[in-house]
């Protein structure tokens, strides 16, 4: 039996679908986690489900020390297990992308950097570091411009500003969220790049010897003009036309080539205007959130059993495409701050015509934040359609018969204020 060592991230979406198609397929998963290390003795985990992703040197000599048999591949779940994944690859001689690959696409100042190094088509950018005041747009650059936090994923931390006023609010509020959720953040800094027009991708795909296949281009209907971030819809097959798409499979092809990516899975976000395509960033792990649940229909199996076998050295079975020809999901956004109570509708978004799927992630109780200081969402709707207008349309239906209950953090009592 083939056996894998999973990075499961304690709050990740994807643990249990993972988890479900190593058992289809006959895949011995050896787990390990990033639980609290004080929490997890008490709780009676081992030391390898509790171990600092964020940390990868130490965790490495964790797991080394921990595990009793060599598993035949290492893979993470998400974003924050790349990089220990990799380490873990290399130190127990197994196949997978060199750390210095993982590190050099996460790191969105280093990305830009390879981008400008190798000549595609990039914004003007600046590196701020942490101490460094802004109180002038950074020469080379003009407004509009973005403000980013380097290491941060889901539109995290991830801030358009127009003028100068904007941008030195923007650029407090995106060191406070790095500060909050990236442990290197004093060393790390931010960027300051120029906002790209267009429409944007997203690329779906796996890389085998450095081959790059596409299993899918998403159109991203909503426009993403800022000042923040947050992505709804992911609907396929792309409606742009075919020389638009060969040129974005070419352009991600070519920038995993450039970074030193060679195999898994990789998700890539793009922006296409007159001027052609545009790479906003390439990950070396698959899309997020429950999204990948869109292609049991446009795979005829599961994106997470096509990761694992493919992470074995098994053979892929050539995608197939079921039911409907177009598919989609939107991940329900959050329309502000506050504590999630519940939700009305439930069961007249799922009689839309197309809809095959709605599944809520957060829990009853939750504090919960849209981008840019979130990075979750409330649920994910999917649905299969004759063709990608009517899947948008489908999923804008659902979603707008959703009523969605959220109450300030911090309610008044009728008697405040009161003596």
């Amino acid at each position: 039996m083939k056996r894998v060592l999973l990075l499961l991230p304690a709050s990740g979406y994807r643990n249990d679908d993972f988890l479900a198609a190593a058992r289809r397929l006959g895949v011995e998963i050896v787990a390990a986690a990033n639980y609290c290390r004080r929490l997890a003795p008490v709780w009676g985990l081992a030391p390898i489900m509790a171990l600092p992703f964020d940390r990868p040197r130490a965790a490495v000599a964790t797991v080394l020390c921990e595990m009793t048999a060599l598993p035949d591949a290492v893979l993470a779940v998400d974003d924050s297990g790349v990089e220990l994944a990799a380490m873990l690859s290399e130190r127990l001689g197994l196949p997978g992308n060199r750390v210095e690959a993982v590190r050099r696409v996460r790191d969105k100042l280093a990305f830009r950097q390879l981008l400008q190094a190798r000549e595609f088509s990039h914004p003007a950018f600046q590196h701020l570091s942490y101490g460094e005041d802004v109180g002038e747009l950074p020469a080379g650059l003009k407004f509009p411009v973005v403000v980013k936090a380097r290491r941060l994923s889901a539109s995290r931390g991830v801030i358009r500003a127009d003028d100068t006023r904007a941008l030195l609010r923007a650029v407090r509020r995106v060191r406070a969220i790095q500060l909050r959720a990236d442990r290197d953040a004093a060393q790390l800094g931010i960027v300051i790049e120029e906002f790209i027009p267009g429409r944007e991708y997203a690329l779906e795909g796996s890389l085998r010897g450095g081959e790059l296949t596409v299993l899918a281009l998403f159109d991203k209907p909503d426009p993403l003009d800022g000042p923040f971030f947050e992505e709804t819809l992911y609907v396929t097959p792309s409606r742009l036309p075919r020389a638009p798409q060969d040129e974005i499979r070419q352009e991600v092809a070519r920038a995993c080539r450039a970074a030193g990516l060679v195999s898994g899975p990789v998700h890539a976000e793009v922006r296409v205007n007159e001027q052609g395509v545009w790479i906003l960033e390439i990950a070396a792990r698959s899309i997020g959130g429950l999204c990948a649940r869109v292609f049991d229909h446009l795979l005829g199996t599961s994106l997470e059993e096509r990761i694992l076998r493919q992470a074995v050295g098994e053979a892929l079975p050539a995608p197939t495409l079921t039911g409907g020809a177009a598919a989609g999901v939107m991940m329900i956004p959050i329309p502000r701050r506050g504590i999630y109570r519940g939700l009305e509708g439930l069961e007249a978004a799922q009689s839309v015509p197309g809809i095959t799927g709605l599944t809520m992630t957060v829990a009853r109780g939750q504090l919960i934040a849209p981008p840019p200081e979130g990075a979750s969402y409330l649920g994910f709707i999917f649905c299969r359609a004759a063709s990608p207008a009517e899947a948008e349309r489908a999923l804008r239906a659902a979603h707008a018969r959703l009523r969605i209950d959220i109450v300030s953090e911090h309610p008044l009592s009728p008697a405040a204020g009161t003596a």
